[in-house]
């Protein structure tokens, strides 16, 4: 029978990237500091960690990063962030702060020389390859450590064919439940199964979900394992503790008497931290 489980292995930027935490959507306090701003990145910036992002592509080819397509949540207004053009997001304001959405340049020049990025790629309606083009060519001048990834696994395949050399990853739950992702692909997604068009470096699953056994099975065949999202010591503690990459929010997890990434490395012994949990990952 033919595998159909594949992810890459051995790409030697991901034990730079395993070196750090990653706030998701920046280190935000809402609603001072909102999700995605300028503010939040910079928080993240100054406690020394990384970051995770959204990217959208809008009809102008401009790119901003903001997580969702309907601008509704974030800003309060109505509207499609891909049917806008840069003028019209840039009149946007940020859970009723006075931040903009940030344009991708501008995130990008705050981490060029500080920490690394998990950049999420935000397909809408088949824009996958547009996306990823437009993208891939911004960071083709870029310094900075990072990677991208997406729940699209076409955005993850074209990534793979527009710069091989990029750390890419495939995002991913249990999507079971999921109502807006039709039936027949439920199976495919949760499981991994479209892996084999993108051939991801790593894995980036929902924490609740890492059970899954596709999941398991990529890990201990030495595919990279992140966690999505991780809001308490314990669940970070237990992240640290299994050598998987941390994506956190709504909390400071070195105020919090966590296993210290910075001291020990993700998946290296801590004395704090029980042993008997810990998985041991072949590379």
């Amino acid at each position: 029978m033919k595998e159909f489980l594949r992810g890459r292995t051995g790409h030697p930027l991901i034990k730079e990237l395993e070196k750090q935490i990653y706030a998701h959507r920046g280190f935000h306090d809402k609603p001072q500091i909102p999700e995605n701003s300028i503010p939040a990145f910079k928080r993240a910036i100054e406690r020394g960690w990384g970051a995770e992002l959204d990217v959208h592509l809008l009809k102008d080819g401009s790119l901003l990063v903001f997580h969702d397509s309907d601008v509704k949540r974030c800003t309060g207004s109505e509207g499609i962030l891909e049917d806008m053009t840069l003028p019209e997001a840039m009149e946007l304001r940020l859970e009723g702060t006075d931040e903009r959405i940030p344009l991708f340049d501008e995130v990008l020049e705050l981490f060029e020389n500080s920490g690394p990025l998990i950049i999420e790629l935000k397909t809408y309606k088949g824009n996958h390859r547009e996306l990823s083009e437009a993208v891939v060519k911004r960071l083709s001048t870029y310094k900075g450590l990072f990677c991208i990834e997406s729940f699209d696994p076409r955005a993850i395949k074209d990534v793979r064919e527009l710069d091989p050399e990029i750390v890419r990853g495939q995002l991913a739950c249990d999507f079971a439940d999921e109502t807006d992702v039709a039936g027949w692909q439920r199976p495919l997604l949760t499981n991994l199964i479209l892996n084999v068009i993108g051939k991801p470096d790593f894995n980036a699953y929902r924490f609740e979900d890492r059970k899954n056994r596709a999941l398991r099975k990529l890990t201990g065949k030495g595919v990279k394992e992140v966690a999505w999202t991780i809001r308490n010591k314990e669940d970070f503690d237990t992240c640290i503790r299994n050598g998987i990459i941390p994506i956190f929010e709504k909390f400071d997890p070195e105020k919090q008497g966590t296993c210290s990434t910075k001291k020990y490395g993700i998946g290296e012994k801590d004395e704090r931290c029980s042993e008997d949990t810990r998985v041991h990952y072949s590379v």
